[in-house]
């Protein structure tokens, strides 16, 4: 689930940053979802959707080999590389960010809802989302582990179509007020948890966003591996 982590399939970043706030993207082959800007003022590395334009956490920490310091992938009770959950079931995933924060966390996709397509006029894309019809995943991020998780990103949410295709990503970089997606807050230790929010877009009114898949480290094509669905 690092931002380091990246998807093999194509699907490039089709839109541009609107007056500093909202960038449209995809989720294949090279191109990641852009995480909105963090809330903490104090560190100094670098990505989830914020008005204050904070600065990023700091990667102290002391992570085990491969950079999770509480489950490594595959231990007891983490969640399996392919694994279907019904909406409202936890996840406990190995959580790693930055180059030497790790831990662990119980991840939650609550729901999928459509929104109307007017949702996306304030956003003056124009043309790049001409007919499309945004889908709001809701999930909740709970800390699982003992690592202190102040200031991460949880991102790498994604929509899959009823034929189980990639549905396009749209990233918040600033404030979207329909699907709020901030870092995780300040003393984010264990049993802390946060609500957040993923935006993807179906092509047509006649296609549905029907699922969500977390597709961050270890759960990703680079390790061989595939992704946590929720439907």
């Amino acid at each position: 689930m690092s931002t380091i982590s990246m998807r093999r399939t194509t699907l490039g970043a089709v839109g541009l940053a609107v007056a500093g706030t909202l960038a449209l993207t995809g989720c294949k082959n090279g191109n990641e979802e852009l995480p909105a800007q963090p809330s903490a003022p104090t560190s100094s590395a670098a990505p989830s959707e914020q008005p204050s334009q904070p600065a990023q956490p700091s990667t102290s920490g002391s992570p085990s080999a491969g950079g999770y310091g509480d489950a490594p992938a595959g231990a007891a009770g983490t969640a399996k590389s392919g694994q279907t959950f019904k909406l409202g079931e936890a996840a406990t995933v190995p959580f790693s960010y930055g180059s030497n924060k790790g831990g662990q966390i119980a991840l939650t996709v609550t729901a999928i809802e459509q929104g109307s397509p007017s949702d996306l006029d304030a956003l003056k894309l124009g043309d790049k989302v001409s007919g499309k019809v945004p889908y709001y995943i809701r999930y909740t991020v709970k800390n699982t582990g003992t690592t202190d998780l102040s200031f991460s990103s949880v991102g790498h949410i994604k929509g899959l179509l009823g034929d189980g295709s990639e549905a396009q990503g749209l990233s918040v970089i600033g404030k979207f007020e329909k699907c709020p997606n901030e870092s995780l807050p300040k003393g984010f230790t264990n049993g802390q948890t946060q609500t957040s929010c993923a935006v993807a877009l179906a092509p047509s009114a006649q296609t549905k966003v029907s699922a969500a898949e977390y597709w961050g480290e270890p759960y990703n094509s680079l390790s061989n591996n595939k992704g946590l669905v929720w439907k």
